[in-house]
């Protein structure tokens, strides 16, 4: 019972597919409403759809958080439908190019961290200032082992390592509130969002190559570790980065 999220409210982002649609359901699964966010409702809608056949209640809403003018909308209207979160999960991530260091330009910089980190800190705070007044809350990043390791995607690495750091200031800082923080780091997963990474033989081959079991994730491998910790198995844990990545790290 302890990894139950039974009448919980967790709020996805970047839900309506890959790794956060597989996370909004199975959340539904353990027993959570969900609010759904990403930039294009149609797709949000299926997955409400979806998550309406578990008997659990699901509320789309259209927002850009790497736009930080949108993130009081979101809000708000989370919060009249639901009351409260209780759980926030950012997974909105974007990556615009593959540029080495050396040829990034400010542009792709700035798309990059606005939604990757700064958007997502800025989320963190703003439900975080919820949470406080409603006793508490578990607020889960997914950052990336290219944010452990420098991998081929410069630009996203140096956002996903700002991640982690962000990951354990914030549960330093937000532990008197009852926020425990904690984050994920994924391997290479089969989502559309990775796909010219896993469907390049040369680098899939290089990324196998050095990932004991062998073969990518499926977007639902990532399901169970966010639940652990969205869910009171794991109390004691705040601050820290699991890596669900096929052992690559090692």
């Amino acid at each position: 019972m302890d990894f139950s999220l039974q009448n919980k409210i967790a709020l996805v982002t970047g839900a309506s597919r890959g790794i956060g649609q597989a996370v909004a359901v199975g959340m539904a699964k353990a027993g959570a409403d969900v609010a759904l966010v990403s930039r294009k409702l149609p797709d949000l809608e299926k997955v409400a759809e979806e998550i309406k056949k578990t008997g659990r209640k699901a509320l789309a809403v259209p927002a850009h958080v790497g736009k930080t003018d949108e993130i009081s909308n979101l809000i708000t209207k989370v919060l009249a439908e639901f009351g409260r979160i209780d759980i926030l999960v950012n997974n909105a991530a974007t990556n615009p190019n593959m540029a080495q260091a050396i040829d990034i330009d400010e542009r792709a910089w700035d798309t990059v961290m606005n939604l990757n980190l700064k958007g997502l800190f800025f989320l963190s705070q703003a439900v975080a200032k919820a949470m406080r007044g409603k006793g508490g809350g578990k607020i889960i990043n997914v950052a990336s082992i290219a944010g452990i390791t420098p991998d081929i995607l410069p630009l996203y690495s140096i956002s996903k390592a700002g991640v982690i750091m962000a990951t354990k200031v914030m549960a330093q800082q937000w532990a008197p509130f009852n926020i425990r923080v904690n984050a994920i780091a994924p391997g290479l997963t089969k989502t559309r969002f990775s796909e010219a990474l896993w469907s390049n033989p040369d680098i899939l081959r290089m990324a196998m190559s050095r990932t004991p079991l062998g073969r990518p994730a499926e977007p639902e491998e990532m399901v169970g570790a966010i639940i652990y910790l969205a869910s009171d198995a794991s109390s004691y844990v705040t601050g820290q980065v699991i890596a669900v990545d096929g052992g690559s790290t090692i």
